[in-house]
């Protein structure tokens, strides 16, 4: 079982699997919700406790945030702290039918929750970003967001539009924040991203043509840079697809 607490996760020997038990025998630590209590086919999937306190109980145990935990652990880590983090905050989040009002009940049939007044279903929301690393003539393009508050470089990233392609979402994106075109997308791979339900879809591209121009509103500088001077910059951790993707091109080059 995984412990929450606010916006952290407890750890422990590089374990993050409990028995709730061993969290509710320190006393006066109270479990919010536990996903023990959902229908059997729930069972199958990862399961979760929340608690509102447990900082000054902690035995050896450690809080450390969720982002922290992805980048120190397996994929296989990640798949099953992503998915109880999603599923825990769409319980906590969420209690009412948007059609009627009515209360929500785990389904017995599957991962998803029915409003006990009109019937209707209702699925734990995951939205589709892609990211892409472009590349030209041996260099990447790196942008810095205007809401960092460092120096950090990452590659284009931005959420799919309602019937867009996953290659017009790409293309949109980089065009959009930096007003190039670019060609020969290929997908790289996925990542489960729960900040706070995202699905990364990572390609690579090649510079088509345009001028790298910074839109402003989200980017405020971008180029294209040498791996040695991305090897001296302030990139993403290795608990994103962003690095893999960084990795993946410094690998080659």
């Amino acid at each position: 079982m995984l412990i929450f607490c606010k916006d952290k996760i407890l750890v422990k020997d590089a374990s993050f699997d409990f028995d709730e038990n061993y969290i509710l025998e320190r006393g006066n630590i109270n479990i919010i919700n536990t996903s023990k209590n959902l229908p059997d086919i729930w069972q199958t999937m990862p399961s979760w406790a929340d608690v509102d306190m447990i900082e000054s109980f902690l035995r050896g145990e450690k809080l450390i945030s969720i982002r922290e935990m992805l980048g120190l652990c397996s994929d296989e880590g990640k798949a099953v702290i992503s998915k109880a983090w999603q599923f825990r905050n769409w319980f906590k989040n969420i209690f009412y039918c948007s059609h009627c009002g009515g209360r929500l009940s785990p389904s017995e049939k599957d991962f998803g929750r029915i409003c006990d007044d009109c019937g209707t279903e209702f699925y734990a929301p995951m939205s589709p970003a892609v990211i892409t690393a472009v590349e030209k003539h041996g260099k990447l393009l790196l942008a810095h967001n205007v809401a960092w508050n460092n120096d950090r470089y990452s590659i284009i990233a931005g959420f799919v539009e309602p019937g867009e392609r996953l290659e017009d979402a790409v293309r949109r994106e980089i065009r959009e924040e930096v007003s190039i075109e670019v060609k020969n997308i290929k997908y790289f791979g996925s990542q489960t991203w729960p900040f706070p339900n995202s699905l990364m879809l990572g390609f690579t591209a090649e510079y088509d043509s345009g001028e790298v121009k910074p839109d402003g509103a989200e980017i405020s500088h971008a180029d294209f840079f040498t791996p040695y001077e991305i090897r001296n910059m302030n990139i993403p951790d290795s608990a994103s697809i962003a690095r893999k993707l960084i990795d993946n091109f410094l690998d080659t080059h």
